[in-house]
Formats: C-alpha cells, sequence, structure tokens
C-alpha cells in the first residue's frame, strides 16, 4: 500500500536524531528508497523527495550530504517528471 509505504519513510525523515545522522545514512536510506519507489509509483517518491529539499537549512556537512543524495536521484536514466521535478527543484 503506497501511503503506508510513504507514511513509514516519512515517520523516519521526522526522527531527527536518525534522519540527519552526521554519517549521512539516513538520507542514503531515503535515497535508495527514492530509487525503489520511483520505478513502482513515483507519485510517492516525489514526496517523499521533498524531505530533502530543505538541505540548505543544515549545517555545511548534512547541506553536502543531502545534495550529494539529490544529485544521485538525479542521475538515475528513466527518472520519472515527477522525482525529477522535485530533485531540480531542490537543487536549482
Amino acid at each position: 500500500n503506497p501511503n503506508k509505504v510513504y507514511a513509514l519513510l516519512n515517520s523516519f525523515t521526522a526522527n531527527q536524531a536518525q534522519f540527519h545522522r552526521k554519517d549521512g545514512k539516513g538520507y542514503k536510506l531515503i535515497g535508495e528508497q527514492i530509487k525503489i519507489l520511483d520505478k513502482i509509483n513515483p507519485l510517492v517518491a516525489a514526496r517523499l523527495a521533498r524531505s530533502l529539499m530543505s538541505y540548505k537549512r543544515y549545517d555545511k556537512h548534512r547541506q553536502a550530504l543531502m545534495k550529494k543524495t539529490l544529485e544521485e536521484i538525479a542521475s538515475i536514466k528513466n527518472l520519472s517528471k515527477d522525482v525529477y521535478e522535485i530533485v531540480k527543484k531542490s537543487l536549482g
């Protein structure tokens, strides 16, 4: 169920301690899930990608990690239009 998947992953992004881990594993997890979901349900993937949009609000280290995740997503061939728009808007 796409809404349950989104609810689970979105609640993870709300967990500040884990999503914004200094080692970047939280961003990596969400980035991987966006890549997987984009093939199954691009709308859910795009909604989840919004969690990375505000990367400029964080310290330089976390900004770099979040931006790297967005760039990795943007480099995917055949990325859905929905996710592409969110990622480009974030990076642009």
